[in-house]
């Protein structure tokens, strides 16, 4: 799926005042992770690397 196709959020930890944000679109076998600068590029990982990555904060 084309990146501009996915349905993007910005994360709860990106502040308001632009510049560094992350952005996240979920799929059921797939989330894919990008930096709002470049949105052209985005990294995919699977649902458990990413409930993971969650679970390490």
């Amino acid at each position: 799926m084309s990146s501009t196709a996915l349905r993007w959020f910005k994360s709860s930890y990106s502040g308001d005042e632009g510049g560094n944000c992350v952005e996240v679109a979920q799929e059921p076998t797939a989330v894919h992770i990008r930096d709002s600068k470049a949105p052209q590029g985005h990294v995919t990982v699977g649902p458990d690397a990413w409930a993971a990555f969650l679970g390490a904060r």
